[in-house]
Formats: structure tokens, sequence, C-alpha cells
């Protein structure tokens, strides 16, 4: 029998000394435990994505002395494997050390690089050339990380011919939508191809756009969950593995803990990626609370109550910020939703800082009929008593668009697109309402109104102003966005699949239009299979077009 604990933790990206701290407070409890091996993450030393601080020769000589440090601080109890930075002659490698007795015993260099999506691998790491097979006790175990288990071939074909009874794989596995059931899929194939149970570590956490959502699990050789961690929160899960007589298969362990519930899922799922992500963000970043404009709509009553829930209602700060346009029923609902969220709301008119602009302006724009300029005035006035609020009292400014109007360009810069982090901006807006209900039906008073639900989204910059004058209705613009940014689909296979013409060209055309505001919006939550920024990268200057008629 083989004891082994799962440890699900949060890590920091850089924080070296933080990181091999908590790694070695966990290895105490799995050695407590009586756990003969405690697994960490996927380059848990350094945090993940550690990006180009790999780059820095000065970081990888500290990550690998933070690895021997762990090393002599864990001596006296289980082993330990988790990932680090290694260096060898020929470059870098994404590693997993297994640390035994206060050294390291064996090096494993991650042989599948990823480089797709949000993953940029292969500009700083080399691929290893080997499988890695350690023994503890009696035991077997064959070590891999991440994308080495996402598809057939090495190391884990090595692992089948040598009948490892179990295969170890460190993750730092990014969170979108339906990820789980992906890796537990991929769990399932590596398991049937070898023979082997797999024990799969994921990382928990926000790092900057990336949530990663945990979810930790042990497959028995035939493919069957037979323990799992918790979601977007740490975790040790500590299991017994039983080796078989003839010493090749194994059979379901003993979970050495109460079971966990089910995974979340649906809005759940998606709502608690965005409160991890924001939370994270903010506290990893230094900020102790958050300030929002609060209009009334949507949008903002959503991100005020993802911040309440991420950081408590004592780290927010609202500002209701009317213009001429607002209606007090707009007022009246920010009021209330402040309230109930016992945030902090101040009313700060802006009308007269709205006459002064189109008073300095007079002569610029004389001749002209007023419009879209005037009416981005009021956004960026507000975007600015924003800023001007966190440059005097320190917190964090969240922006609070959504995917479907990041996407088509109805946002403006420096208005409503300011700010250091836009927690639902790769939401679209048919999930926001979804995400509202769900979070509505929760225990206590409903944070969002009724009528803030069922009121038509406005901007209200000028009178009686209704999303749809300028856009399609979102149950139809929403489905035109997903087949076009996340699955990459042309306007004429869209068009294929049963939307009309003239609406697709429309909202194709707006996409890549504003492409360039996309690059100077804040980062956000990822939570779709493709998110604007590191993982959808086009060109600003681009006049490839393709039309669907």
């Amino acid at each position: 029998m083989v004891r082994i604990a799962l440890g699900q933790i949060n890590t920091t990206v850089g924080d070296l000394e933080g990181n091999i701290e908590k790694m070695a407070s966990w290895a105490g409890r799995a050695s407590e435990a009586g756990a003969d091996l405690i697994c960490f993450p996927e380059l848990a030393v350094t945090g993940y994505p550690p990006e180009d601080l790999v780059l820095r020769s000065a970081f990888v000589d500290d990550n690998l002395e933070a690895l021997d440090d762990l090393a002599r601080r864990t001596a006296a109890g289980c082993a330990v494997l988790t990932g680090f930075v290694d260096r060898s002659a020929v470059g870098l490698h994404n590693a997993a050390g297994l640390l035994v007795r206060g050294g390291v015993a064996a090096r494993y260099h991650k042989v599948k690089l990823p480089n797709y999506g949000v993953f940029d691998e292969k500009r700083y790491f080399l691929p290893g050339e080997a499988a890695c097979t350690v023994r503890l006790g009696s035991s077997a175990l064959g070590v891999s990380v991440c994308e080495d288990a996402w598809t057939p071939g090495p190391p884990f074909e090595e692992y089948a011919r040598a009948r490892v009874p179990a295969i170890l794989n460190i993750n730092g596995s990014p969170y979108h939508r339906h990820k789980i059931a992906e890796r537990l899929d991929i769990c399932r194939d590596r398991a049937r191809e070898t023979g082997a149970w797999i024990v799969y570590v994921n990382t928990v956490g926000g790092q900057d756009e990336l949530v990663f959502d945990g979810g930790s699990m042990v497959v028995s050789s035939q493919g069957e969950l037979a323990h799992h961690a918790a979601m977007f929160e740490e975790d040790l899960l500590v299991v017994d593995l039983i080796e078989m007589e003839g010493g090749h298969s194994w059979a379901a362990g003993q979970e050495r803990e109460p079971p966990r519930g089910q995974w979340p899922e649906g809005p759940e799922e998606v709502y608690r990626a965005l409160v991890l992500g924001l939370g994270d963000y903010a506290r990893k970043n230094g900020f102790r609370e958050v300030v929002l404009g609060l209009s009334g709509g949507i949008d903002s009553a959503l991100t005020a109550t993802l911040a309440a829930d991420a950081l408590g209602s004592q780290a927010v700060r609202a500002l209701a910020m009317p213009s001429p346009y607002s209606s007090a029923e707009s007022v009246e609902d920010a009021v209330q939703v402040a309230e109930r969220l016992g945030i902090r709301i101040e009313e700060v008119r802006i009308d007269d800082v709205y006459k002064a602009y189109v008073a300095a302006l007079e002569d610029p724009f004389r001749g002209t009929d007023e419009g879209v300029a005037e009416e981005n005035i009021q956004a960026r006035i507000r975007g600015n008593f924003l800023m001007a609020v966190s440059n005097k009292l320190g917190g964090l400014v969240l922006a609070t668009g959504n995917k479907s109007e990041y996407a088509v360009g109805y946002s403006t810069l420096y208005g409503d697109m300011a700010g250091g982090f836009a927690p639902i901006k790769d939401v679209p807006k048919t999930l926001v309402y979804e995400l509202v209900r769900w979070r509505n039906e929760q225990e206590g008073t409903p944070p969002i109104p009724k009528r803030v639900i069922d009121k038509p989204p406005s901007a209200e910059l000028r009178p009686n102003q209704r999303d749809t004058d300028t856009l399609p209705p979102y149950e139809a613009l929403d489905p035109i966005i997903e087949a076009y940014v996340e699955e990459d689909r042309s306007p004429e296979e869209i068009v294929e699949s049963g939307f009309d013409v003239a609406l697709v060209d429309r909202v194709v055309a707006m996409i890549d239009r504003a492409e360039y505001k996309r690059r100077q919006a804040p980062p956000g939550v990822k939570i779709t299979p493709k998110a604007f920024g590191r993982d959808r990268r086009l060109p600003i200057t681009n006049r490839y077009r393709r039309s669907p008629r």
C-alpha cells in the first residue's frame, strides 16, 4: 500500500519563500496523516505561469535554491513531488522534483510543451526526452507534468510498457467552462491505455486573467473517478492505493478524509471562478479595497456583488454618477443594490462637469450635430472620477463591461473601460443574466432587485436610449460572437448554421473594428475557452475581411 496526499494549493507567482513555506506546512500535515508522498502542482516553487521571469537567470537560480530549501525543510517527513524550473546543459525545463530525506532524489523534465491558447511554453523551455519512474517502498510510480497526459505517447507509453501501476500528473491547468469534464476524460483515457491509476494534482487560485480551479482527482486503472478534491479552494486529499498480488495492479484505495461533495456546475461553477479570480487579483496585488461605478444596470450590479463576495462588503466602494440622461429609477436601483450588499455608495452628479466639457469644446465642435462624442464624454467623466478616487484612496478600479460589449466595441475607451481589472470581461451578456438569477437564489436577501433584471439594457447617455438601438438583441448577438471568436468559424460557416447573412456581416465587422479598443482594456477573468487578451491574439492593423455573402 502507498498513501498519497494531493496538495491542491494556491501559490503566488514570484513568491518563492511564500510558496516554499506553504508547501513545507502542507507536507507536515500530510506526514501527520501518515502519507508516504505529497504531490504539489506544476511549477509550484515559482508559481504558475512565471512567464518571462524565467528569462532572468537570477530567478532560475533562486528557484533552484528554493527547491533545495524545501527539501531540507521536509527532510524528516514524507517524500515530496513538486514542480520547479530546472536547468540542464542544454537549457531550461518545466520540471518535477522528488524530494526525499533532505535531497532531490529524482528530476523529471516535461516532455510535451503546450504552445496554444494561453500557453507559451516553447518560448521558455526545452522538452524532456525520458520517462521517470520513482520508487516509494515497494511501489513504482511514474512521473508526468500536465500536457504530458493530454495526448497518447510519451511518457505514458513507456509507463505502460513497464506496467507501472500508478502515474503521478502534476498540473497548472487553467479554468474555463466545462474544463473539469475534459480533464476527467483525459485521465480516463490515459488510465485505460496504460492500465495504471492516475493521480492528477491541479493548482488553485487566480493569476492575472487565469483562474485555476483545482478539482484534483484519482482515477482507477479502469477509468473510474475514485476520489476527488474540491474546486475553487485549497484542499488536501489523502488516499490509500493498495497493491494487489502480481505487483502491477492496484485496488481502489481508501480516502482518508470525509468525501467531498459534487463539483459545482452551470452558473455556480462560473460564479465561483469569477469570485476566486477577482479576489486573488486584488489580494495578490496588494489592494485592500475596490471601487466601481454603480449605474443601476445589471452589469455593475453583478460586478459589485462579485466584489462583495470575493473581498467582503467593507472592501467595496461604489459611486453613483448620474448625468442629465440618468433616470431616477436607475439611481434608486444603484442605492438599493448597495444597501442589500452592505457596501458604501456615494452619489456624485456629473451634470455640471458635463456642461463644462461641452462648453469648452464649443468651438472645435461647431457646425456638427450632437452624437456619440457627447455621449462618450459622460462615460469618460465617470472613468475620470473613479480613477481619481482610486488615486486618492488606493482602491482598485473595477470596469464593469461584459464580453458582448467588448466584442463589438460597445464600450468607451477611457470611460467605462477605465480600470485595473474587469471581472466580467469574458462573460457574455446572456450569461450575466444567468449568473444574477443564480446568485439571487442563494441564501439571504437577493442582492440584485428584480427591476434591475427586468429593465431593458441601456447606457443612458441620451434620452430614451436602449442597447438595441445600436446592437442586435443579445440572444442573437452572443451566439455569433461565440462562433466567430471562440470557435474561429468563418462568416460563411456561421451563416450556414442558420444565421441571417446581414446580421452576421454586421456583427463580424463590429468585432473586427473593435480590436484596437480591446488591446487597451484591463485584464479580466477567463471563463470561456477563448477569452480576449492573451488567449486571442489578432493584429490591430489588419485588412483581411471575409464576407458571408
